[in-house]
């Protein structure tokens, strides 16, 4: 347990948390919507510091993050919680705290062990992950900023709900992050996130703008988020608000959790949804879920030269080192560390 940041004291002992956008007022003895961040008399304690409830090595790609240190490892580690309520959510074992849960799971751990396992583990990142990272956003600060000092990166994989003032605590030793943009109607974030849509808009604008490299990801969902209408209205946004250079990962959704009911994404819905994304101007889309030859590799958008190719999430030949393709010297945005045991490089 350990004193919150990003709060203030309000009346009658209880206390605005201003940690993600849900702003949430916690009286006396009660958590917020995450679960996780409880008033003790006045005080905003974290319950989930240091206690890592999944720790694994993960290939980088399967973030996703397609322009960001492709082949390389990344140390993935998580706390439970979670402050959204997504009905659809693959990993709510460990995203969803029950209602008055006195023990919360994981294994104690400290931000210096966490950056000497990623290091003997010869991996070039750490990624807060699996669950929503705002939530343990005290242990994630203190590990990236040790990160960032033993020369890896940081990577956030998020629902985008973070308050400005939190992610400008985190920004300077924040390098990467995949943001779910999970649809383009505030009544599909209401009805199966529990959170407002203009909300991650904003928190989008805001990883943006202060220079973090950004990749989105898009669930699509059979007759809740995949009409072209909605999805003309999302790549819109990317294209002209973030640029026509941020990859956009769109995948299949399998049933699970509270959303059984519905069936697996055709194939197909990727297709279209693709399509709609290149007139839109967008020039790095990828199919998530469904793998098929081609649609997971990075090519050149002037010469279509591929540059990075991928089958799952093992990449299988890099061309590409540097901002520039090799074949037409093309800017191609992202960040191209060079990774020396690639096959092809």
């Amino acid at each position: 347990m350990q004193e919150a940041l990003c709060y203030e004291r309000v009346d009658d002992d209880a206390v605005r948390c201003h940690l993600c956008r849900h702003l949430c007022r916690i009286a006396a003895g009660k958590r917020g919507i995450c679960g996780v961040r409880e008033n003790r008399d006045g005080t905003l304690v974290t319950l989930v510091y240091g206690k890592v409830v999944a720790e694994s090595i993960d290939p980088v790609e399967k973030k996703p993050l397609f322009h960001f240190q492709p082949g390389s490892s990344t140390y993935s580690i998580a706390t439970a919680g979670c402050n959204f309520r997504c009905r659809h959510c693959q990993n709510y074992t460990i995203s969803q705290v029950p209602p008055g849960t006195t023990q919360i799971p994981g294994v104690l751990r400290t931000p210096e062990e966490v950056v000497s396992s990623a290091i003997a583990s010869g991996c070039r990142s750490i990624s807060y992950t699996y669950t929503e990272p705002t939530i343990f956003f005290e242990f994630a600060l203190d590990t990236a900023r040790l990160a960032r000092k033993a020369g890896l990166a940081n990577v956030f994989v998020t629902n985008g709900y973070i308050t400005p003032d939190a992610l400008d605590l985190i920004a300077p030793v924040l390098d990467a992050a995949n943001i779910d943009l999970k649809g383009f109607s505030d009544s599909f974030y209401r009805e199966i996130a529990g959170a407002g849509l203009d909300g991650v808009l904003d928190t989008i604008r805001d990883y943006c703008r202060r220079g973090i490299w950004v990749e989105l990801t898009t669930l699509l969902i059979t007759g809740l988020n995949d009409s072209d209408e909605e999805l003309e209205g999302l790549t819109r946004f990317i294209a002209d608000e973030l640029g026509v250079d941020v990859p956009w990962h769109i995948s299949r959704f399998f049933p699970t959790y509270l959303m059984t009911d519905r069936p697996p994404t055709p194939v197909a819905t990727l297709h279209r949804a693709a399509e709609i994304g290149k007139k839109a101007g967008l020039r790095y889309i990828y199919q998530g879920n469904a793998v098929e030859t081609g649609r997971e590799d990075t090519v050149c958008p002037g010469c279509k030269t591929p540059l990075v190719c991928r089958t799952g999430f093992r990449v299988t030949g890099v061309r590409i080192t540097a901002d520039v393709c090799p074949a037409c010297s093309m800017v191609i945005a992202g960040r191209w560390a060079r990774y020396p045991s690639l096959p092809g490089s």
